[in-house]
């Protein structure tokens, strides 16, 4: 079974988007470097640098499934209909859309975070599963659902804004010493989360 994998980009004050849903210098670094590289869409190339290329390309093919809230899913209008990275996205939400114009893209509409999980690791198999979004990544990790955080952290702050762990209500949680990135505009900070 692969890992579920808690992952963002956020400032250093711990946001992952503004008040109002913007990302201000947040996504800089992936479009400052000299090495094109591609999640799931052939049609989105990302620009980063040598050592933001390496680190993506041990985490990125990893990823068969992703787990996105549905504020995510409205925002960046589900891609498309093309997963950012993985096969598959879960969109945790109690209001599935209705009119989405991608009704056969690889969209699954899930109630809550332990059922979104739970069939995202059941489609990931071996492989890894991603989850995106602020408040849904604090539930999972008060779940005890999340195996690793891979926090790329960008020279910025916000002051005010959505926060990566949302309002975490949960355990004390201990991570193991991460492993860590130095990129252009961002340092990838990939931690374990102890368990036990």
């Amino acid at each position: 079974m692969g890992n579920v994998i808690a992952t963002a980009v956020v400032s250093l004050d711990g946001f992952v988007a503004d008040t109002e849903d913007g990302v201000g210098p947040l996504f800089d670094w992936y479009n400052n470097g000299p090495v094109e590289i591609y999640g799931t869409d052939p049609g989105r190339p990302f620009h980063v640098s040598p050592a933001s290329a390496e680190y993506i390309g041990s985490t990125w093919p990893n990823v068969r499934s992703c787990i996105i809230g549905r504020r995510l899913f409205d925002i960046t209008n589900g891609w498309n209909g093309v997963p950012a990275v993985g096969e598959h996205v879960f969109v945790v939400t109690h209001e599935p859309p209705i009119d989405w114009p991608f009704p056969d893209a690889p969209f699954t509409f899930v109630n809550g975070i332990e059922q979104a999980v739970a069939q995202a690791k059941e489609y990931a198999g071996d492989a890894d599963v991603s989850i995106t979004g602020g408040n849904l990544t604090g539930q999972a990790l008060a779940a005890g659902l999340v195996d690793e955080i891979a926090y790329n952290l960008a020279p910025a702050l916000l002051g005010a804004g959505r926060r990566f762990f949302g309002d975490y209500v949960g355990p004390e949680l201990l991570l193991d010493n991460p492993r860590v990135v130095e990129g252009d505009r961002v340092t990838h900070l990939h931690y374990r989360v102890s368990k036990g």
